[in-house]
């Protein structure tokens, strides 16, 4: 189990990642032999919350102290627009679940009356403007964007299961694969992409993929979940820039909002893969410590007892560990190491919304500033593909933000996507 981070209760989580953010749209190159005309299409499916969205309210009554209509855009870096605060925002964001639902999981979960939305450019390199470098890099070698660069955007509140992402992300790379010759895709996902694409490689069939796609590049993949996912349910994050909140109403109004997401459970943890290795929270009131396998003894503690449910269904929703749930198609792994990765907080309470200052208590372990060390290896499971390539790459101090546009992560991928494909059944 890890320690307490004494020396990191001052870690400046906001500045951090924004500066790897910041980073990452720093011009980047790839060096390599240019794949020249002819080469692998690929598709990316973006990082959490990497996809532009856009909310489109009308005649709301959520809150009469917002603006009763008007749009908003949801995308991390970027201006959401004026027309909403951030806890109008999230509070417009917040889906409402049917606890007494007798319906499958995923149609308990609605939009609150008077939302919309919908996905600008969808299946263009612009709906997800944070990976420009990639892009350029891809262009370098006789890439060229809208034909053999195509992005598979998701709503990132909503689990593969839902909103119409899989026929959706079918059809791209079907398409995809018509415009280009009839050339097999190559996926490349970052962050909580890899769970999207290991959901669409476990539900099509062996024959469609050795049709359609010729390899998968998951960086950093979070397939089983991080630690900061139980956090989020408490102290919450602005997705924009993403600080802690400042204020105890904003605290409120974003935990409430990641609570209401069933894709923050897919985040979080899972206690087949972490056990008690890690804690994810520390109740300062009753001095008990949480891991990840302690989750239903946190939500009920926290009388949050309504989100077992879902907890249960979605922590682990995407299984990846075991041969029934391999990819079956060649896997080339990267991930950053070596930086020290916020995994839990210490809370005073268990209340809902709480407000991180620079005395809060902070659990870390080995990572890439954003996922921990446990996260990022659980892909080597995947080595034991009977037939299928798979390599997992280290990339010591690279960060979470900045391997998309890092040099030698992206000469692998134009390397790694225009290589053969393994001869397998």
């Amino acid at each position: 189990m890890n320690g307490l981070g004494g020396s990191m209760r001052a870690l400046p989580v906001r500045v951090a990642l924004i500066v790897a953010g910041l980073l990452l749209l720093m011009p980047a190159t790839a060096t390599g032999k240019p794949a020249g005309p002819g080469v692998t299409p690929i598709v990316l499916f973006p990082a959490w919350h990497f996809t532009r969205l856009t909310f489109t309210v009308m005649h709301q009554t959520t809150d009469p102290d917002c603006a009763r209509s008007g749009t908003f855009e949801d995308l991390v870096f970027e201006d959401p627009g004026p027309a909403f605060s951030q806890v109008c925002r999230d509070e417009l964001m917040t889906l409402r679940y049917d606890r007494h639902s007798h319906k499958p999981m995923r149609l308990r979960f609605h939009e609150q009356r008077g939302v919309t939305v919908s996905i600008p450019d969808y299946g263009e390199p612009a709906s997800a403007p944070f990976y420009e470098p990639m892009y350029e890099a891809l262009e370098t070698v006789g890439y060229t964007r809208g034909k053999d660069i195509r992005v598979a955007g998701y709503d990132a509140r909503l689990t593969p299961d839902m909103g119409g992402f899989l026929q959706r992300s079918k059809h791209l790379i079907e398409q995809t694969y018509r415009e280009n010759g009839r050339r097999p895709v190559h996926l490349v996902g970052h962050s909580n992409g890899p769970i999207y694409i290991q959901y669409l490689l476990t539900h099509t069939s062996q024959a469609w993929k050795s049709k359609y796609i010729h390899g998968f590049t998951p960086l950093a993949g979070n397939f089983p979940g991080q630690g900061l996912g139980y956090a989020l349910m408490f102290v919450g994050v602005n997705i924009p820039d993403l600080s802690f909140p400042a204020t105890p109403e904003n605290a409120v109004s974003s935990a409430r909002m990641f609570l209401s997401h069933p894709s923050t459970f897919i985040t979080a943890s899972d206690p087949r893969i972490f056990h008690d290795d890690e804690i994810i929270i520390h109740d300062q009131s009753t001095d008990t410590f949480y891991t990840p396998q302690d989750y239903p003894r946190l939500f009920d503690d926290a009388g949050l007892s309504w989100v077992k449910p879902i907890a249960n269904y979605y922590i682990g929703g995407v299984p990846f560990a075991d041969p029934a749930h391999f990819p079956n198609v060649d896997v080339y792994a990267e991930k950053g190491s070596g930086i020290d990765t916020l995994v839990g907080l210490g809370l005073t309470d268990l209340t809902v919304g709480q407000l991180v200052t620079g005395t809060t208590e902070f659990f870390t372990r080995d990572g890439d500033i954003n996922q921990e060390d446990i996260t990022n290896d659980a892909v080597n499971a995947w080595s034991a593909m009977s037939c299928w390539h798979f390599s997992l790459t280290d990339n010591p101090g690279v960060n979470h933000f900045e391997l998309p546009s890092s040099p030698d992560v992206l000469a692998r991928l134009i390397a790694d996507a225009n290589a053969p494909r393994s001869n397998c059944p």
